[in-house]
């Protein structure tokens, strides 16, 4: 039977796997796989479940000022410091969203080393810490399918604030951080190696958990889900695809 025909709780079963964008209800209420593959790459061994989107997940859009919470006082300060250096606040944060009592500065990336830098010198905003960058894959978002995620923490302060950066999946170039912040070497060649983004100005951008001649990128989400031979004291275990099947 196609997926065209198939039928759950007597209703029909849409052609394709659900995709929720930013801010938009569902299409259709249903999801196939654990993770929502369109493909055959799924073969964790959940390609053949379907689910109900009975409460789809929306992130939040852009917050207006004045945001409370402290976060005024951090976005003039930000501001000021952007118009000394010669960079109107919109030339290099593009949004904010403020929900659940946390910050996040959507940077544009040709802005991003000003930014950090600023955030970690000026004496109002002193965020002296850099807990690291992780990388998320929208591939719903056209022009914007990858975010590098970066989260910032004041010790003098006692305050954090995250920052975002999107770029296309067809440009994943981003300036490295590290100059700014030295720590970010690692994570910033772990969302390389797992998302493809590349840190342009990085001193040694290579794979730091695959090996260098794997191919592709595994924690995008299109990304082939299991398939992969695993030998073990001269034993083989088949991939997933053929160890299981649905009826």
């Amino acid at each position: 039977m196609s997926d065209e025909d198939k039928v759950v709780g007597g209703e029909k079963l849409p052609a394709e796997s659900q995709v929720v964008e930013r801010g938009r209800p569902p299409a259709h209420p249903y999801k196939r796989g654990m993770f929502g593959a369109n493909d055959s790459g799924d073969t964790s061994g959940y390609g053949g479940l379907v689910r109900r989107i009975t409460n789809p997940a929306l992130l939040p859009g852009s917050t207006r000022g004045p945001y409370g919470g402290g976060f005024d006082d951090l976005a003039d300060s930000l501001a000021t410091g952007l118009e000394r250096i010669g960079v109107p606040l919109p030339d290099a944060v593009e949004k904010v969203v403020v929900d659940r009592g946390e910050m996040t500065l959507f940077v544009r990336r040709d802005r991003l080393v000003e930014v950090v830098r600023l955030l970690r010198d000026d004496p109002t905003l002193r965020f002296e810490l850099c807990l690291g960058v992780s990388g998320v894959h929208y591939p719903q978002e056209g022009g914007r399918e990858l975010h590098a995620v970066y989260h910032l923490l004041s010790i003098t302060h006692n305050r954090r604030i995250r920052l975002e950066v999107a770029v296309p999946d067809a440009d994943p170039h981003l300036p490295s951080v590290v100059e700014v912040y030295p720590t970010n070497n690692w994570h910033e060649r772990e969302t390389y190696d797992f998302f493809g983004i590349i840190f342009d100005g990085h001193p040694a951008l290579t794979r730091i958990e695959m090996p260098d001649d794997w191919p592709g990128h595994p924690q995008r989400k299109d990304y082939p889900l299991g398939g992969i031979p695993v030998e073990y004291k001269g034993a083989s275990v088949p991939p997933p695809d053929e160890r299981r099947a649905y009826s």
